[in-house]
């Protein structure tokens, strides 16, 4: 089965990637066998899968999460997905979501001196 996933790295950060054997691919990142990104970055934990139809379908959400902001990012990973939209928008309207979502984010999940895109 195809999956989208995100790690948290052990600096904090996240990672985000598609695979058809979740097991074995992140055991493969903290292994060092992963992506460059993560090898430098070990541990790291599964913090959120997502299973698809298509690996292409895992795919192009890997790549539409990973133009995703850290804090829209969270909203995933804790399941809030009504937040989502409103954390992608421009404007007045998305940074008062953003910085909801820092006020309400738990301090293993979020950082405000980190800024990742």
């Amino acid at each position: 089965m195809p999956w989208t996933y995100l790690l948290r790295c052990a600096d904090g950060s996240f990672y985000v990637g598609s695979t058809w054997d979740l097991e074995r691919r992140v055991a493969e990142h903290n292994e060092g066998l992963g992506a460059a990104y993560t090898r430098r970055r070990r541990p790291v934990e599964l913090v959120w899968a997502g299973d698809f139809q298509s690996i292409r379908d895992a795919y192009f959400f890997e790549k539409r999460v990973q133009n995703w902001g850290r804090a829209k990012r969270i909203a995933l990973i804790e399941g809030r997905f009504t937040d989502l939209p409103g954390l992608g928008s421009r404007g007045y309207a998305g940074t008062a979501a953003r910085l909801r979502a820092q006020e309400e984010g738990s301090p293993e999940n979020w950082s405000p001196a980190e800024d990742e895109g």
